[in-house]
């Protein structure tokens, strides 16, 4: 439902998170704990302070937060159980559209990455497409895990970004 800035520059804390709860996946205390720094100049500033309160949690929030987000044509896409953002945003990518032989490639990494890290690859599939998304895998699988961590965070933001500007619309 989309939401205006100055709606919820003058909301209440529960409305404020019900509206923003979903962009960051399945972890609506982001925007909870971000509701006491209102009233926000635009909708950069809103995105940074909720930024801002991310990267302030503790480090097992965060890696919560990161755990919460599906594999990138994991199970759950195929069992048509993602959040509804998630799945417009895997199929941006064209996620929902693999071969047999591209699903067995993106298996295989998310086994690998999950095995190495502890938590699921982020890329931000909206700015991505599937082999870019493939090729990144592959690559960002050699980091080291503080290097993966923080670049997931990253990702996070990117997709809070753009999930963010899917709600808000102009006062």
């Amino acid at each position: 439902m989309p939401v205006t800035l100055s709606s919820l520059n003058q909301s209440d804390q529960a409305d404020f998170t019900a509206a923003l709860g979903h962009l960051f996946e399945h972890s609506p205390w982001v925007a909870e704990e971000t509701w006491p720094q209102r009233p926000f100049a635009d909708a950069d500033a809103l995105h940074a302070a909720l930024c801002r309160t991310m990267r302030a949690a503790p480090r097992e929030q965060q890696l919560a937060l990161i755990r919460a987000h599906p594999d990138l044509a994991g199970r759950l896409a195929q069992q048509k159980q993602l959040t509804a953002e998630s799945t417009r945003e895997q199929a941006s990518a064209g996620l929902d559209r693999l071969t047999d032989a591209e699903l067995a490639a993106f298996t295989r990494q998310n086994d690998t990455y999950k095995a190495r890290f502890g938590f699921p690859f982020i890329i931000c599939a909206r700015l991505n497409a599937k082999a870019a998304i493939l090729e990144a895998m592959a690559t960002r699988v050699n980091h080291s895990p503080e290097t993966e961590f923080t670049t997931a965070l990253g990702e996070i933001e990117k997709i809070a970004r753009l999930r963010l500007g899917d709600v808000l619309k102009q006062d």
